[in-house]
């Protein structure tokens, strides 16, 4: 649920914030005693800017944008367009552009040492990889719900008890100031 999901965010301009809504989901979950993943999903996400993204399971993956002029399809090796025109257009000196990474480790060292911002940013990440968790819980739940991209929760109640865990006793992450014991215990 990271990996293309990040790729629509890059693409759609939002990284630093996310949807509004799910609606839509559905999942079959695996029978195995081991783990209980859904292995066939899919569920809508609707933006503020009145954006849809689908984010579904199939044998292709990467990530399909659509638009007025046809569509572009990308995974982190391959690019293809309903139009080759669209992948021979030049871009524009106002144009955002993504960086090309290589090497994530050794662009995570060099800013140790440079303080400046990689090219995978954690709030990227944690903002990509937060359409998969809001997705399975309506999937879980079996219906639409409405996410606040800037406080991080749901409109409905039920689905904000899906945000996090009960821990095991004595053990706490709320309990660090006292009362629990940290993760050092």
């Amino acid at each position: 649920g990271g990996h293309h999901p990040d790729i629509a965010q890059w693409g759609m301009g939002t990284e630093h914030t996310g949807p509004v809504r799910v609606e839509n989901a559905k999942a079959k979950y695996a029978n195995h005693p081991v783990y209980n993943t859904a292995v066939d999903y899919s569920f809508d996400l609707y933006y503020e800017n009145g954006v849809k993204c689908t984010i579904g399971s199939n044998e292709r993956g990467g990530v399909t944008f659509e638009g007025t002029e046809g569509w572009v399809w990308v995974n982190r090796g391959s690019i293809e367009a309903s139009n080759e025109a669209l992948l021979k257009q030049r871009m524009g000196p106002n144009d955002t552009r993504l960086y090309k990474s290589l090497n994530h480790m050794r662009n995570f060292f060099d800013c140790v040492y440079s303080r400046e911002l990689t090219v995978a940013p954690i709030e990227n990440a944690h903002r990509s990889i937060t359409l998969a968790h809001i997705g399975n819980i309506a999937m879980k739940l079996g219906k639409d719900l409405h996410w606040n991209p800037d406080k991080e929760e749901f409109a409905e109640a039920e689905a904000n008890e899906f945000m996090e865990r009960p821990y095991r006793a004595p053990w706490s992450l709320k309990g660090l100031s006292g009362g629990g014991r940290s993760l050092e215990s």
